[in-house]
């Protein structure tokens, strides 16, 4: 058995922009102690419109570059990253690999009409991975409808998380969920995260919310606690320190220091560290 020595070593977190954000939060509120490494690959985005190979090629190359700051563990914080790239790098790096499924069991389990409906980008809903994951997880539970919102990652990288023109867009996504008897709705988007409050002021009452953030944090803290790979022990206090927040993108730096203000304003003296990627080459 390993000792129990503190490793101070950076959580690595990414996502094509800012969705990964509330992933990161849920991390950093769980694991309060531990320094993490956040990268927001806004130059690339959206991923949805890059092929499989461009997009894992392009995590690929961010990872490489996390493990050269020395990461001790990687959340791909993005559910079509997840979809598309998942499997190559937990093939291909020794380092825990954490990524985003959608909420699909706990949803249909929680369902009293026995029909959820999942919102998430066209690509993702695309993606044979994703349909095969939903399918796995809803072991003939139910029933599950697919949603797909192009407009809406956009929407709230433009920081539009409330207002009219966001509010009608979420109403005629939604409509056709409700028209079918849903009665969970998962938001199979990390972005999507950021409008959790305006869906559930215009969702019908009987109608519940299923993210993913805080599932994914406690999954990170499954996988590192085992191997005494946290910066804190579990079952002890954190330290009064807490974990250091690096931030980086490929995108403008000032529209993310923009959009960090909004939407993880907690972060104190945040700076943004321009980074810049070539898509890896893979055989």
């Amino acid at each position: 058995m390993r000792n129990s020595s503190m490793n101070k070593q950076a959580i690595g977190i990414f996502d094509s922009g800012v969705g990964g954000l509330a992933v990161a939060q849920a991390v950093h509120q769980l694991l309060p102690s531990e320094d993490l490494l956040y990268i927001a690959d806004s130059g690339f985005m959206p991923y949805g419109s890059k092929t499989q190979d461009e997009i894992r090629g392009r995590c690929h190359a961010i990872v490489d570059y996390m493990a050269t700051q020395g990461a001790k563990a990687v959340v791909v914080a993005c559910n079509t990253a997840t979809m598309a790239a998942i499997g190559s790098l937990r093939a291909h790096y020794s380092l825990p690999i954490v990524g985003v499924e959608p909420g699909v069991k706990p949803a249909l389990q929680q369902s009293k009409s026995g029909v959820i409906g999942v919102l998430a980008t066209p690509s993702t809903i695309a993606s044979q991975s994703f349909q095969r994951l939903c399918r796995q997880q809803a072991e003939d539970l139910g029933r599950i409808v697919f949603q797909p919102c192009p407009e809406l990652a956009a929407t709230i990288e433009a920081l539009h998380l409330d207002g009219d023109h966001t509010e009608a867009l979420l109403r005629r996504y939604c409509e056709p969920l409700l028209s079918q008897g849903v009665d969970v709705l998962v938001l199979g988007c990390t972005h999507y995260a950021f409008i959790a409050p305006l869906l559930r002021r215009i969702l019908p009452s009987g109608v519940s919310l299923i993210t993913t953030e805080q599932a994914v944090a406690l999954q990170l803290q499954r996988r590192l606690a085992p191997s005494y790979q946290l910066g804190t022990q579990l079952g002890t206090q954190p330290s009064a320190t807490p974990g250091r927040v690096r931030l980086l993108t490929s995108g403008d730096s000032q529209r993310f220091s923009a959009q960090l203000q909004v939407l993880w304003p907690s972060v104190e003296n945040p700076v943004i560290t321009p980074l810049h990627l070539s898509c890896a080459e893979l055989g």
